[in-house]
């Protein structure tokens, strides 16, 4: 796979990239670990902070296509810079707020921008444009694991930061963090090398997007990525709760969502890898209803620390690992030239998904108790969402072919 990678400009793309994903989604995977520190500071609820944290899993899906079409329209670089400074802000501005409305300003809206600006719509479009098409599939692997890894070191490192110099100390750190990663913006916006064959404008964007979304196959991929981000919604805002629940202390949700990280790097690099040589539908049917299968054995098992970590590997490998097949069934159905903008719809179906993940996760908290019935709800949707891959048409890959 990394032998399509073998000159050093590819692997600056690819790496710098990836880069961004790690503090884009790092500071955005994390957020869950400030639930409780928020509650206990402004007193507004569980419920009212899931809001504004589901107002941000809206958010960052909202922007993808805007910031994607941005990115295919006037090139990568200023949508990053102005990703960057908004997550920056986000973070700075939330210790401020001590209302529902502040929260939803700062982190459902100015963080959820910032990081959604800075994230996959664009990063993939950006790479993609740049470099030839037999490095996509590994560049999607590399980028991907940057994400990946960014949730392994955050998580972390910002419930150490909790620890030792509050909650509001720790969201001004990330605000710094996320500036330092500016530099990497330069590697991405430099012009489209000429030696890469770009695709043709066709009829346009609007004429393509339409084209899509009238698509069968791209209205069922869009259906199981949506169950997609609720999973992933569900999980990074509540597992510190779920954990809360279970008796055991807040570092095993920190350390939970660090290794959901860490086993998606070589989720990521393995989904990389498949997706050069299986159709990507299939890679998407067995992610998902793995998925399914390994929220009904966590059910079912003793709630110890260690079945906290293993259910965290189990899931961790396939976390994000689902974008890179995802993103290279929209690029064979309707080109990379627009892919920005395509995948950004995608990715705002996923957060649809995100919201409702995040939201009824309080929702039933509050009313219940637990989360006893989104975990259920998790495992019919996961089902559901695997099934509804396998009608999409997609041709073998050419590698596979040959």
């Amino acid at each position: 796979m990394f032998r399509s990678l073998n000159q050093p400009g590819l692997w600056a793309i690819a790496l710098a990239a990836a880069g961004i994903l790690m503090v884009t989604m790092g500071a955005r995977q994390s957020l869950g670990l400030f639930l409780s520190p928020l509650n206990t500071a402004t007193g507004l609820g569980v419920a009212s902070i899931s809001l504004a944290m589901a107002v941000g899993q809206f958010t960052w899906g909202a922007v993808q296509p805007l910031a994607g079409a941005a990115a295919d329209r006037w090139g990568p670089g200023r949508v990053l810079v102005a990703g960057l400074l908004l997550l920056a802000l986000g973070s700075a501005l939330t210790p401020l707020m001590s209302s529902t409305w502040g929260l939803i300003v700062s982190l459902g809206l100015l963080s959820a921008i910032g990081s959604g600006a800075g994230s996959f719509s664009v990063l993939f479009s950006a790479s993609s444009q740049r470099l030839p098409l037999a490095a996509r599939a590994g560049a999607s692997g590399v980028i991907n694991a940057g994400g990946s890894f960014g949730q392994f070191v955050f998580a972390p490192l910002l419930q150490a930061l909790i620890q030792f110099i509050g909650w509001m100390g720790a969201l001004w750190s990330l605000a710094a963090i996320t500036l330092a990663a500016l530099p990497l913006v330069g590697v991405l916006a430099r012009p489209v090398d000429p030696a890469v064959p770009r695709a043709p404008d066709g009829d346009g964007l609007w004429h393509s997007l339409c084209t899509a979304t009238a698509d069968r196959s791209y209205q069922l991929l869009n259906l199981g990525f949506f169950t997609c981000g609720f999973h992933i919604a569900f999980l990074v805002t509540h597992l510190p709760g779920e954990v809360d629940l279970c008796g055991l202390p807040s570092s095993v949700a920190s350390w939970s969502l660090g290794i959901i990280g860490l086993s998606n790097i070589a989720g990521s690099l393995y989904a990389g890898a498949c997706v050069a040589r299986y159709r990507s539908k299939y890679v998407l049917f067995w992610m998902y209803s793995s998925r399914a299968l390994m929220v009904a054995i966590y059910l079912l098992a003793p709630k110890t620390d260690l079945t906290f970590y293993i259910f965290a590997a189990g899931l961790g490998f396939t976390w994000l690992a689902t974008v890179p097949p995802t993103a290279a069934i929209v690029g064979k159905l309707f080109g990379v030239r627009y892919l920005g903008t395509l995948f950004g719809v995608t990715l705002l179906s996923h957060q649809i998904g995100g919201f409702f993940g995040a939201y009824l996760g309080g929702l039933a908290l509050t009313r219940y108790g637990d989360y006893s019935w989104m975990w259920y709800a998790d495992i019919v949707l996961a089902t559901a969402a695997g099934l509804s891959n396998l009608p999409i048409r997609e041709a073998v890959p050419a590698r596979a072919a040959a």
